[in-house]
């Protein structure tokens, strides 16, 4: 009897979710998706140098820290990825190519939660980058990091409304990240 009471228990554990406790299943099935698209999205937009796209994906009053600084507001967000539009172009496209080099950005194991309002979340996201912008011209890994972000429902759809970027290639990568559920590996082991 007190193994199928601890079975019970541990089973109960382990289908209830944190976003399963804030939301109904449904409700939370609907947001996640919105928002795994709306990642994706601004994956794509940001490959392609669409400005406009990419800080579409933010709320009006919106905070963006990423590879170009912090950018507050969707309007500086836009006025941000114009500029990196113009410094990551490729310029030296002769008229007859074909193809040319180019870097893909990737989003997955999105962990994320959303309030029992249903209007705002948050998420923890890992992405890595591939380029073929090599000497060689073969598929050679980029970045890599994770991005913490944080969500919110305005007008029916969903929206970025911070979002930090931590790029494992750059200087704002750490020793270890709390929010991943990382300790700091310095301190002695109890």
């Amino acid at each position: 009897m007190k193994i199928t009471a601890v079975a019970s228990a541990a089973f109960a554990l382990c289908i209830a979710t944190p976003a399963a406790a804030q939301v109904s299943p449904e409700e939370y099935a609907v947001a996640r998706a919105e928002i795994v698209n709306l990642s994706s999205r601004l994956m794509i937009a940001f490959d392609a140098l669409d400005a406009d796209t990419y800080a579409d994906c933010f709320a009006k009053d919106a905070t963006l820290n990423w590879i170009g600084g912090v950018e507050n507001g969707r309007e500086a967000i836009r006025k941000a990825l114009t500029a990196w539009r113009v410094r990551m172009s490729d310029t030296n496209i002769a008229p007859d190519a074909t193809s040319r080099q180019r870097t893909h950005h990737f989003v997955l194991n999105h962990n994320i939660t959303i309030d029992k309002g249903g209007k705002t979340g948050k998420g923890i996201v890992y992405w890595f980058a591939l380029t073929n912008r090599t000497p060689q011209k073969d598929v050679q890994p980029l970045y890599f990091g994770h991005v913490v972000e944080y969500y919110v429902k305005e007008d029916g759809k969903w929206l970025y409304s911070k979002r930090e970027v931590y790029n494992e290639s750059l200087s704002n990568r750490s020793v270890f990240y709390p929010e991943l559920g990382e300790i700091d590996p310095r301190k002695p082991k109890p």
